[in-house]
């Protein structure tokens, strides 16, 4: 079952139809706590080779937020207050669109200790491009954050709309990345259907599951009103949030330790 959709632009079913090998990322939800699975997508084993992160470590209580920053809504600022107050540090993934548009917000969450990754220059379908478009794609963004914030690595990448083929993750791989997916979503990001904050803890605590990589769109009103709740209550059931970079032992990319 196809259970989660990214970015809510295109149906599991159409993504599927445009070519053969082409995927949209979906899974099987976590329920009452049981580990959620991909195991059925037909993926798994393209994602898996190319290392492709889903989950984290599902051996421990530990959860990594990340969110998806196509364009600005209003409710990061608010959301990074939230982090910071916390103590939470995050993954934003970012478009050309939202580099452009946002300055002050991108170094404001590098400068804030949160990792700043790759969601492509203008939000395509990368499974059509070409192995150079694909790169040009994210060298633009790549570019542009380094002369915003200093940053001169940018080691995570999530495909535009979670859709991908063997030959986006192969490619970006070579390109430096790590494709990161999730294990934890809702429809969050139609701002159109807001239906509040506690509809929002509620789909994202029932979901919660060791080792979790949570997707988040912050254009969301429901998900700003709801963060600050959601880190209690998930702290309080003893998890822990942790940064891609601890997931995958790399350094820090932002050489800003988290909300010093």
């Amino acid at each position: 079952m196809l259970a989660v959709i990214a970015c809510g632009h295109v149906s599991p079913a159409a993504a599927f139809a445009q070519q053969p090998g082409v995927f949209h990322f979906g899974f099987k939800k976590s329920v009452n706590g049981q580990l959620p699975s991909i195991d059925e997508e037909g993926f798994k084993g393209i994602v898996t080779q190319h290392g492709a992160l889903f989950l984290g470590d599902t051996s421990k209580k530990e959860l990594y937020l990340t969110f998806d920053n196509g364009y600005e809504n209003g409710y990061t600022p608010g959301i990074l207050d939230v982090l910071k107050e916390k103590k939470v540090p995050a993954a934003f993934f970012v478009t050309g669109h939202y580099v452009k548009d946002q300055a002050e917000l991108i170094k404001r969450m590098a400068g804030e200790g949160h990792i700043v990754g790759n969601h492509s220059w203008s939000h395509p379908d990368m499974s059509l491009l070409s192995e150079e478009q694909i790169r040009s794609e994210l060298d633009k963004v790549k570019e542009q954050v380094l002369s915003l914030t200093g940053q001169k690595e940018m080691k995570y990448l999530r495909p535009p709309r979670g859709i991908f083929n063997e030959r986006v993750l192969a490619a970006s791989k070579r390109f430096g990345y790590t494709n990161v997916f999730w294990s934890l979503a809702y429809k969050d990001w139609d701002v159109n259907a807001q239906k509040g904050s506690q509809y929002a803890y509620e789909q994202v605590m029932k979901q919660l599951h060791p080792g979790a990589i949570m997707l988040l769109h912050s254009v969301s009103k429901d998900n700003a009103d709801a963060l600050g709740s959601i880190i209690d209550e998930a702290r309080r059931q003893g998890y822990e949030f942790k940064s891609l970079d601890e997931l995958t032992g790399s350094n820090s990319s932002s050489g800003t330790e988290l909300l010093q």
